[in-house]
């Protein structure tokens, strides 16, 4: 009886493991998108525009920006697209969550705001670059979720 029990709790606790296994995993994934920042804000600050693609961001072709847990990372028209591969979890493997930037367009001295996956704009902020996030809500870290 007491196995049985013990094992009806393991298989509840179990997902919410999984969760927050991946989600680490995003975390510690975002972390090489790091290279990309620093050209695409110095960019804006420049030219008040965006690098288009990682050749203009200076950056190597996106499938050579890669980790343990990431298989590409891309430059879009300023937003940075990760793509989730190598030895990532199954459940997010091919999966992308994007970083945008946003700025205060008529006050080019403040800094690069960068939004995660599906999270909101700040207010008086214009995000620039098209959000290909199509990690589940659930499995995203708090800062990348919606709402």
């Amino acid at each position: 009886m007491v196995i049985a029990v013990i094992a009806i709790l393991a298989s509840l606790a179990l997902p919410s493991i999984q969760s927050r296994l991946v989600r680490g995993q995003i975390i510690e994934a975002m972390k090489i998108a790091e290279i990309a920042k620093a050209p695409i804000a110095v960019a804006w600050a420049i030219t008040r525009t965006f690098p288009a693609t990682n050749d203009e961001a200076g950056l190597p072709a996106a499938d050579r920006v890669v980790s343990n847990l990431v298989a590409s990372v891309a430059v879009e028209n300023g937003a940075i697209q990760v793509t989730f591969g190598n030895q990532a979890s199954g459940t997010i493997r091919g999966k992308i969550v994007t970083l945008r930037p946003a700025v205060v367009e008529d006050s080019p001295v403040v800094p690069v705001a960068w939004i995660c996956g599906r999270a909101p704009v700040p207010s008086r902020m214009t995000v620039h670059g098209v959000d290909r996030t199509n990690v589940p809500d659930g499995l995203l870290p708090l800062n990348c979720r919606s709402g």
